[in-house]
Parts: C-alpha cells; structure tokens; sequence
C-alpha cells in the first residue's frame, strides 16, 4: 500500500477510541488495565497500517482490542497481585481474609482456564469470547471472524469438551 492509501490512525482514534475503550473496560475490569490495553490496540493498528484498509476499522478494533485484553488476562494469571501493605488498624488484612473463599476459587478457575486455553489457538480464545461472554449468536461470530457457522461451532464444541474432560480430573 502507499502511503497516501495508509489508514488515518489518529482518526480511527478520535472516532472509535471511546467504543474501544468500552470494549477494554468490560473484558478487563480495571480502569488503568483499560486504558493500557487501549493504548497497546491503537499501537498495533499503527504498526500494521500500511497492511490495513478502514474498510471494516470498527471490526478491526473490536478484534484487536479484544485480543490485548486477552493477553493482558492471561498476564494476570501468571503473575501475583502486588500484595498490599500493612495498616495501623489491620483493615487491608481483615479485607484480604474475608475474601479468601473467593480467592481461592478464582485461582482454582485460573489454573483450569489456563490448562484450557494453553494449547488453544488465539482465534478461538475470541470467538469463546465473543459467544460467551458478548452474547453475540453463533451467526454474528462466524460474521465478526471469517469462519462458516459450522466452523465457530465446531471450534467452540472442542473446547467445551476440553473443558469437560478438564473439569473431570480436578
């Protein structure tokens, strides 16, 4: 492509940056992890700009952003939380304690994702996304990444087998 042909990245950016960061928000949770993850899908538009057309450039980043938030997720499962420091009034340790059920259950569906997930191929992480936790029908996904609909089926009955099989020796 030629220069004069290369996206408008700075536009997409002052047009599609809010559904972005939208996007960014729901996946992550975190307002600071999603303006990073905000910031890393536009740098990679940028890198990619002169293999790009805005013919589809919300889809784009939609699927762009969608997969930083998935590396930044899965970053989240191999490292610890940063711990907190101690207070006077003990508050931060009484806090930590209460949710202890709730850590260890959390960590438990970490480990079982990231057994999942480790020899799945990225695509498919985001059309389980897309389904799952988007609500988008069998249809849009196969729309949204190219795939026939018997294709994201199939893809996404591998994995809920896996994870079956998965669930059956823990």
């Amino acid at each position: 492509m030629t220069a004069e042909n290369q996206i408008d990245v700075e536009a997409l950016y002052r047009r599609y940056g809010p559904m972005v960061l939208r996007r960014c928000r729901a996946l992550l949770k975190n307002e600071e992890d999603a303006v990073d993850a905000l910031q890393e899908t536009f740098v990679r538009i940028l890198r990619a700009r002169e293999r790009l057309d805005d013919h589809a450039a919300s889809s784009l980043l939609h699927q762009t952003a969608t997969r930083v938030c998935l590396n930044v997720i899965r970053g989240r499962g191999r490292r610890p939380e940063t711990p907190v420091g101690d207070t006077a009034d003990g508050d931060a340790l009484l806090s930590r304690i209460a949710r202890l059920g709730d850590t260890s259950r959390r960590f438990v569906a970490f480990r079982l994702l990231d057994r999942l997930f480790r020899d799945e191929l990225e695509s498919t992480l985001t059309l389980a996304v897309l389904h799952l936790h988007d609500g988008l029908t069998l249809d849009e996904v196969a729309l949204h990444s190219g795939l026939s609909v018997s294709g994201v089926r199939k893809r996404l009955g591998k994995l809920r087998t896996s994870l079956q099989a998965l669930e059956a020796t823990t």
